[in-house]
């Protein structure tokens, strides 16, 4: 990848692709392209190939996506399946028909099975049952980077896939009900302790800045408590979480993961169905695990939370709502064979994303 090539960040707003964006930026390339999703629909095929028809990038990374946590996963599958293959879809064909000399697409660790071998290897992809609580995503995803095989196989491009174990960072999306485990735990301990501290007006400033629905940010103090503790389950003393606090997870800084993309931008080639970097071949199918390859219990990382919150109230959690799958850690082992290796630890960086919060 040379520094002048044009190269497009599908998804560059979000919590990924705007880390790739800020890197790419820092490293020297200066002739980046990203399009807001009011500026290119990528759901849109006569919009893409418009699009890549006036633009003809040299590099393509497709970060964009449908994504969210285990509620918007379980009651709305058909969005998930539908937009995640329609996006990548329009933009993987158009960069087949313009040339694109590079590609890179993001999936997720959700595409291995609810039972797979832990530590997960890249061998367990499609040996058993995937959860069922995020099925309709992983079939997208899987979708994806078969996809991108498909065309290496077949038309000899160079498309390479990575797939992230759990996210977070600056620019991570902090909704009560569609996020993510950490995001949404940063934001649902942040605002007990607003409560604990009778602090109204750091209450209120948070309901402004990110809008919960129901709740009139300057309404009676009194309604907002209410719902705060009848639908979130957020009271001054203590708060209550959905599941156990018994399932494993790992996490990965979000600017760790841009690293990791751009190491492989620059780094990493597909060879058939190897991925090579320099004299170093890993026998792949032409993507690779990210990940730190450390997982905590959910419980722990709430208590993780809570310390650099600063949050002294009681924490339970809701064994009537579901856990997802019991264990996710990945197998980092190709990608540490390739060169890369993670530097943010997790409880520097929930410090770091709660700064962030507060800042922004």
């Amino acid at each position: 990848m040379e520094k002048n090539d044009k190269i497009y960040v599908a998804g560059h707003r979000g919590l990924v692709g705007s880390a790739i964006w800020s890197l790419l930026s820092q490293k020297g390339y200066n002739n980046l392209i990203g399009r807001t999703h009011n500026e290119l629909d990528l759901m849109d095929p006569v919009a893409v190939r418009r699009f890549f028809d006036s633009e003809r990038p040299d590099v393509v990374v497709l970060a964009a996506a449908l994504v969210g946590g285990i509620m918007a996963n379980s009651t709305r599958p058909a969005d998930f399946i539908f937009q995640n293959l329609q996006i990548q879809q329009n933009v993987i064909g158009e960069a087949y028909r313009h040339n694109v000399k590079k590609l890179l697409f993001l999936g997720s660790t959700c595409i291995y099975p609810r039972l797979a071998p832990q530590p997960m290897p890249e061998e367990s992809l499609l040996t058993s049952a995937l959860e069922t609580t995020n099925e309709a995503y992983a079939l997208a995803k899987i979708a994806g980077m078969k996809m991108c095989h498909a065309f290496n196989r077949q038309y000899g491009t160079n498309y390479i896939a990575v797939m992230p174990t759990n996210l977070y960072g600056p620019n991570d999306n902090f909704d009560l009900v569609g996020s993510h485990v950490l995001p949404a735990m940063i934001r649902k301990i942040h605002l007990a302790k607003c409560l604990m501290d009778n602090d109204e007006a750091a209450l209120r400033h948070d309901l402004r800045r990110r809008p919960v629905e129901g709740i009139n940010a300057d309404g009676d103090i009194s309604e907002i408590t209410y719902i705060l503790n009848s639908k979130y389950n957020i009271q001054k003393t203590s708060l209550t979480l959905w599941g156990t606090g018994t399932p494993l997870r790992e996490f990965l800084w979000s600017e760790d993961m841009a690293s990791a993309c751009v190491y492989m931008l620059e780094n990493v080639d597909a060879d058939g169905p190897d991925l090579v970097a320099g004299d170093v071949r890993v026998e792949s199918t032409n993507f690779v695990n990210v990940g730190t390859g450390i997982e905590h219990t959910i419980a722990d990382v709430a208590r993780m939370v809570a310390a650099a919150v600063g949050y002294r109230g009681e924490i339970h959690f809701d064994p009537s709502k579901p856990d997802g799958t019991p264990r996710k850690l990945t197998d980092p082992s190709r990608l540490h064979r390739l060169g890369w290796h993670h530097t943010v630890e997790l409880d520097e960086g929930i410090r770091q994303l709660y700064a962030w919060y507060l800042d922004k």
